[in-house]
């Protein structure tokens, strides 16, 4: 069967990675999520105390960056790839609010995103790849046979995401969710180097009113339709 490679874009909390891990698992495609490569050079830099709330040493995270090694392992018992930063299994540590806080600052970062994208591009050399993030369809996997982007309100991701840091037993407001997911689509937007877009071929998803379930389904069947039509 012909393997094509499928680019998920969209604003933070879009159930992106959710979608993403379930059409991968469907296909028997490789999952990349590009997400958790910047919040693992995220949390290696408050780690190192490169940056705080009034202030980033960017110079000092460019110096450092050979030193960051991400990969990811699958878990068998989970069903999907975990994240590991320089040997050490992170997932858990970079889903937090506080990460959340600082990524888009970090994402802003060229030195970063070059580092970041030239690794992404090698995961998906070989096709039969589903991959999320903020530039997968316009920067990484521009000639991707499938792009996707998908939205919905701020308030609506930001209660979902609330619910999700809530039932893992954070201790997180509503309203300060709320402040990160509307911040972080500022800066997502509004970046020099690969600013958060829609790329002119993709297809728009807006699951504000929509389950999980609908949105596999929708997103299944124009995966399946794809690659029925693609030589």
């Amino acid at each position: 069967m012909t393997k094509i490679t499928i680019a998920i874009d969209g604003f933070s909390s879009t159930g992106k990675s959710t979608v993403a891990k379930q059409l991968a698992r469907a296909l028997g495609y490789v999952y990349v999520d590009s997400g958790a490569m910047y919040r693992a050079v995220t949390l290696y830099t408050m780690r190192n105390g490169f940056i705080e709330t009034d202030c980033f040493d960017a110079e000092a995270l460019i110096s450092q960056l050979d030193d960051i090694k991400i990969s990811f392992k699958f878990n068998e018992d989970l069903g999907f790839a975990e994240v590991y930063l320089n040997g050490e299994n992170i997932e858990r540590d970079i889903r937090t609010l506080q990460v959340s806080q600082f990524v888009s600052q970090v994402a802003t970062i060229s030195k970063v995103r070059e580092q970041l994208v030239k690794q992404q591009k090698n995961f998906g050399k070989d096709k039969g790849v589903v991959m999320d993030g903020r530039d997968i369809g316009t920067v990484v996997f521009p000639d991707a046979e499938l792009k996707l982007f998908m939205t919905a309100s701020a308030e609506k991701r930001a209660k979902r995401r609330y619910e999700e840091l809530i039932e893992r037993g954070d201790d997180v407001s509503y309203e300060d969710v709320l402040k990160n997911v509307q911040t972080r689509d500022h800066i997502d937007s509004t970046r020099e180097d690969s600013p958060l877009k829609m790329a002119e071929d993709a297809i728009k998803v807006d699951n504000s009113n929509m389950t999980l379930d609908e949105q596999f389904e929708f997103i299944f069947k124009l995966s399946e339709e794809k690659i029925k039509n693609t030589p």
